[in-house]
């Protein structure tokens, strides 16, 4: 039985991964320093074990394939506390290439379109030029270069914008805060003129773009978005109109490193055999129905 660490494994994304592995048949551990865990009770629902580390100071469990989802992910607090981010998000990330290059694994690094910065042409594909505007995007993007220079088996999952169950907490995206917003009763508040767009991708999408590298050993790097564009504006009507709230999205000042547009090309992606099955709107609804604010 082929044996998958997924770091990072009590977080939204990674244990969304690691549930999804398990239910696959694979055997799944859960490695997590829980200091922004927001999965550990749907991990403990699954049955996926945990395996509580911090990887800044201890050593990976043993595994056949790494998932490195462990990261810190705010654009706007990544301002604030650079170091932490570049020491969290690519100094760990040498350390953890390296332990899965010493024992043969495949190393699945979830990386994040931010390494692109403001893109020269839409939709942007992976021959893109990289420059990020935030420290975050800086800091994802030198751990794919460590990673590279570190192991041969590497797969770069660079995620759009991801959303879903269980997205909750200061480190939220903006889906997942409008509709804490609605459900308190309250207007989406949009940053800027809303007329920027992005790419959402739904959760389940990217565990299933994980499974699929993890069974095909499929490597290089993949844009994994769904190849829709929304504004930002136009999510907050949807927004409001599945959850049934009148009224118009409020507006504050644009936030420093945001880019204008972003918009994945998954050509790549799509030759592993893997696309997107959910649609924003269906992906929308499923997030309102299990919406929990904890």
């Amino acid at each position: 039985m082929v044996r998958v660490a997924v770091t990072g494994g009590a977080g939204f994304i990674g244990s969304h991964v690691a549930i999804h592995l398990a239910r696959l048949g694979y055997r799944v551990v859960a490695v997590d320093s829980l200091e922004r865990a927001t999965g550990l009770e749907r991990l403990e629902e699954a049955g996926v074990p945990l395996v509580r580390a911090d990887l800044r100071h201890e050593d990976l469990p043993d595994a056949d394939v790494v998932v490195h989802a462990a990261a810190y992910i705010d654009v706007a607090e990544s301002w604030e506390k650079p170091y932490e981010y570049m020491w969290n998000n690519a100094a760990v990330t040498a350390k953890v290439a390296k332990r899965a290059a010493e024992r043969g694994a495949h190393l699945i690094y979830i990386s994040s379109a931010a390494v692109y910065g403001e893109p020269e042409y839409l939709p942007i594909d992976e021959r893109h030029p990289t420059r990020p505007k935030s420290p975050y995007g800086l800091s994802k993007l030198a751990g794919e270069h460590i990673a590279e220079m570190l192991t041969k088996r590497l797969t770069v999952a660079r995620l759009f914008n991801v959303y879903g169950p269980g997205q909750t907490g200061p480190y939220a995206g903006v889906i997942t805060k409008f509709i804490q917003r609605v459900k308190e009763g309250k207007p989406p508040v949009i940053f800027g003129d809303g007329e920027q767009t992005r790419d959402f991708i739904y959760v389940e999408d990217v565990a299933r773009f994980v499974a699929t590298a993890v069974e095909k050993g499929a490597t290089g790097v993949y844009n994994v978005g769904t190849g829709k564009a929304v504004s930002i504006r136009e999510l907050a009507r949807i927004v409001m109109r599945l959850a049934s709230v009148k009224g118009q999205p409020e507006h504050a000042p644009p936030r420093p490193g945001d880019i204008r547009h972003s918009v994945a090309d998954i050509t790549h992606a799509k030759t592993t055999g893997w696309t997107p099955q959910i649609t924003l709107e269906e992906g929308i609804k499923k997030t309102l129905a299990t919406w929990s604010p904890k």
